[in-house]
């Protein structure tokens, strides 16, 4: 494959005088992988302020609009939009494992997060066991020693598509979620219902996997299409 101007970055870009970062990541080594690892741990500093020579914005903290969920089933269904979203943690991060397949035109990238915070609205509109359910309010998640995977895929150059990144939970050693206005306002019962979430929390876990998992999938999808969706390759990597 080769690699010309109008090749897309799949790494966090930089400007020339930051490509240092990259010089030894050649490109067809058997090291490739690891070195850009090991770059991009380098550059965490500079997921705060972003980078404006190349018109990357701060993604630490990253800010979404809002981000849609449903589910159907036979025992509940419901539509819950997330508005307003924060997710904060990734200078603190880890990359832990970097894999490029750049004949399928993807990569994926392990990180660890010693301490993953998200917080926004929520409207919740839906049915359980034929009740309906109708809500909204606050809420926010904190997850500690938290790795997730992203897969990320570029279409073909010749494609309208977008880029698409997919996250999966890969473990959580421990997991806090406080919600508004859980049970319209009734005070007791929501700090009953408060305390059992982040008591018994593992269980909840497997219901709230796939929600982080859309989260953290449409977040970073965005962020490639604004900030990484085209850049020099050989400015980079030589």
């Amino acid at each position: 494959m080769s690699y010309t101007h109008h090749h897309k970055c799949w790494t966090p870009c930089i400007n020339p005088s930051r490509a240092q970062h990259f010089q030894h990541c050649k490109v067809g080594t058997a090291n490739f992988d690891d070195c850009v690892k090991d770059a991009m741990n380098e550059l965490r500093p500079f997921f705060k302020e972003g980078i404006p020579d190349y018109g990357i914005g701060s993604f630490d903290p990253f800010h979404a609009a809002v981000v849609p969920q449903k589910v159907n089933n036979p025992i509940f269904s419901y539509k819950l939009y997330l508005r307003n979203v924060s997710e904060h943690g990734w200078t603190s991060s880890q990359v832990t494992k970097l894999k490029t397949d750049f004949h399928r035109n993807q990569i994926q990238v392990t990180q660890f997060f010693p301490d993953k915070r998200l917080n926004g609205w929520y409207d919740f509109e839906g049915s359980i066991l034929g009740q309906k359910v109708r809500n909204s309010g606050s809420w926010n998640l904190s997850l500690f020693d938290y790795v997730q995977t992203l897969t990320v895929a570029r279409p073909a150059m010749d494609s309208s598509s977008s880029i698409r990144v997919k996250c999966s939970i890969q473990s959580c050693k421990k997991l806090e979620l406080h919600i508004g206005n859980l049970v319209g306002g009734r005070t007791i019962l929501e700090n009953t219902l408060d305390w059992i979430i982040n008591t018994a929390w593992q269980p909840g876990f497997v219901v709230l996997s796939p929600l982080i998992n859309d989260l953290v999938g449409t977040a970073f999808t965005k962020i490639f299409d604004d900030y990484f969706n085209s850049f020099p390759f050989e400015q980079v990597f030589r």
